[in-house]
């Protein structure tokens, strides 16, 4: 992601830091699988939940679990098998095929303008579109903890979550969770769709 080169200032409350690096640590393992650095950090990270609240507690720990049981190389192996492969992957990542059944539709025009408002663009190295899950993720984060008030505030934040991520990204979870072949994205997508039920929540109280 591009454009505003995306810097974090820090950020004084400690659970609004905690969620935006909750979705920063989602994007990168729905984009890429984990490195072995990333996982030696798992083996000795604490196992509390990094946003406080029951809900999340579970998942969190289910996926520490997970990437302590797995390796570099057969997260990159399953990761591979899910959202890659030849042809059409197992899983697609991509909020217009859930919105439209299509890729590269209409949901991603709308996406497109939407973060050109926010004065965001892709990386046009990367092979993704702006619809990748990890995209969508990675734009909260930077609407969570970005040093730009005029952008990165808590009704950009709503208007983002409830037009882009909350129409599909459940969807996807249900499709990874269900496959014979997930395990880590098993953990994954459980707490992606926790954090959905949360911030959906809180998006609920505040409109309220």
């Amino acid at each position: 992601m591009t454009t505003a080169t995306l810097t974090f200032s820090s950020v004084d409350d400690s659970e609004e830091l905690a969620r935006a690096e909750l979705y920063g640590l989602l994007a990168g393992l729905w984009l890429a699988p984990p490195d072995d650095a990333l996982l030696q950090q798992f083996k000795v990270a604490v196992t509390q939940a990094p946003v406080a609240g029951g809900f999340l507690e579970t998942p969190w720990t289910n996926l520490v679990a997970a990437l302590r049981a797995t390796t570099a190389e057969a997260a990159a192996a399953e990761h591979e098998a899910l959202f890659h492969g030849v042809g059409k992957p197992e899983v697609f990542l991509y909020g217009s095929y859930y919105l439209s059944g299509f890729l590269n539709e209409k949901p991603l025009a709308a996406l497109r303008g939407d973060l050109d408002a926010l004065g965001l663009t892709r990386d046009i190295t990367r092979l993704e579109t702006e619809d990748h899950v990890a995209y969508g993720l990675e734009v909260m984060r930077y609407l969570i903890a970005g040093d730009d008030a005029g952008v990165s505030n808590l009704e950009r934040q709503r208007r983002f979550f409830r037009s882009h991520l909350q129409p599909w990204v459940e969807r996807l979870c249900d499709t990874v969770e269900a496959h014979p072949r997930a395990a880590t994205w098993r953990a994954v997508a459980g707490l992606t769709r926790a954090l959905m039920v949360v911030e959906t929540q809180a998006f609920d109280m505040l409109e309220a």
